[in-house]
Parts: structure tokens; sequence; C-alpha cells
């Protein structure tokens, strides 16, 4: 017996990707190097992507999560919409799959064009990588669960990141954990097991439309140590950097393409314009 189909799925072809298109992007050296930088660990930074460019997240020096957050960098009120793109998209994204953003705007802020991972699949445990079931971990319930504060969760490493372009806390939200390897065990909880990047490793996206990004490196470094309970300790030792790469495309290579639109929908939600009398 199979399993059931996908909830989420397009008689329109709304959802339909051309895969030509973005395997030839993924793979092109018809690319120019316009940014990069080191993020430390435990810290922050947020850095823009202009439509038709990639970006490359790499782990310089070893297995490490980062917490990835993406907005419209004209109205951060349109952001990546984790939830959504969960059932639109998968659990765990690769290669193809889209980055959507909330509503009302509803469309794909960026493509992944890149994944050194994207062979990985479902180990043994149930994990799989890129992780959108979960979300950055925050002070918040760091200090509800061991009583104690530390300000270098991703949440916090989000929020100094946007501070300098004009957003707050308010503005984080839920993420992207790249490189993270999460499933569901059999109680229906979630769990985190190492990363299993290596050096090298790379996770690469097409921004679809201008691009605000911001990405934390985890303060738990590879996951490889437990954050809470009776075994838990600081996991300095297995935090490394994360490179980050901004390409320019050779124009030629996206003739044809354009930033998607926003959503379809009028945004009445059935009430009725108001009829004046004449």
């Amino acid at each position: 017996m199979g399993s059931p189909a996908a909830a989420y799925q397009s008689g329109s072809g709304a959802l339909d990707v051309d895969r030509e298109f973005y395997r030839t992007l993924g793979a092109t050296q018809r690319r120019e190097l316009v940014e990069s930088f080191v993020l430390p660990i435990r810290s922050g930074i947020a850095w823009q992507v202009p439509a038709g460019h990639l970006c490359r997240i790499v782990a310089i020096d070893g297995p490490q999560v980062g917490d990835l957050n993406i907005w419209n960098r004209h109205d951060p009120r349109e952001r990546m919409w984790a939830a959504r793109t969960r059932q639109l998209q998968a659990a765990h994204v690769s290669i193809f799959d889209r980055l959507w953003s909330t509503l009302p705007f509803l469309r794909p802020l960026a493509t992944i064009t890149g994944d050194s991972l994207a062979d990985y699949g479902i180990d043994g445990e149930g994990g799989r990588v890129h992780d959108l079931l979960g979300t950055r971990c925050d002070p918040y319930v760091n200090r509800m669960l061991t009583g104690e504060d530390f300000d270098f969760h991703c949440h916090s490493n989000l929020t100094r990141a946007v501070l300098p372009h004009g957003l707050t806390e308010f503005d984080v939200h839920d993420v992207l954990n790249v490189f993270q390897c999460t499933g569901l065990n059999d109680e229906d909880r979630y769990f985190m097991k190492a990363c299993p990047a290596k050096r090298g490793d790379f996770f690469e996206f097409f921004a679809e439309i201008d691009l605000l990004c911001a990405l934390s490196t985890c303060p738990g470094g590879d996951l490889s140590v437990p954050l809470w309970g009776p075994d838990a300790r600081d996991p300095i030792d297995v935090c490394r950097p994360l490179g980050i790469e901004v390409y320019r495309v050779d124009p030629d290579l996206l003739s044809g393409w354009s930033s998607p639109p926003t959503a379809a929908y009028r945004n009445l939600h059935g009430i009725e314009l108001p009829r004046w009398e004449s």
C-alpha cells in the first residue's frame, strides 16, 4: 500500500518549475563573484542578494548549522513563509524547491539551485537535511528550560543582524535550518541529529526578487552535543564558521526570466465593495 498523495497539488501548473533553467544556473561557470564573507561562530549577519543573482552558503570548516531568514528587500512585510513552503514543497528542501513568501504576496522568493547534500535522502533514523520542521533556537525557550540567559541563540543573532537594516526582533521569522538534520520520532516529536555536512559542502539559491537575507551560525554548532537535558553542555568546541558567496550570473542565461508577480487574488475575502447611490 502506497503512502498518501501530497495534499497540495496544482491543476494549473503553478507549482511546476523549469528544471532545465535552474539546472543550468546551478551548473554554470558563467558567474562572477561579487561578494563573499565569513560568518564567525555564534554570530549573525544580514546581506543583500539582487534579483537574478545566486547566493551560496558554504561549510568552510566542517559541519555547522545555519539559520536563514529571507525578506523582500523593498518591503520586509513580505518574507519567507516556512509553514507554506513545507506544504507546497517539502519539510526538508533541496534542488528545484522554492522558498515561498507570506500572504498577501505568496510568490517564490528564491529557488534552490545547488545542494551538495542532495543525495543524503532519508537516513536509518528518519533524518533528512535542510530543515523546515523546526525553527530557530531562542533565549526565551532557553530561559524557560534552563533558568539561564544566553544572548547568542539564533533568534538573538538574527535580531542583531537586521537592526542595521531598519528591522527589529519582530521581523525575525521562522527559519530554514541549512545543513540541519532533523525528523519526527516514533512519538511524533521533533528530533535533531549531528550535522552531516563536511568541509566544502554548500547550499545555493537563486534570488527571484531583490532579497535581504540574514544568517546565524547556530550556537549549537553541528548539533552533535545535547543542548538541553541531563547530558547538556556548552557545545562551543563543535561550532564552526560559515562562508557566504553572492554571484552575478551571465545575463544571457536569464533570457526570458523575470521576477514572479505577487498572488493574483484581489484580497477582497468575499467582502463586497460599497455601492454608493447617485
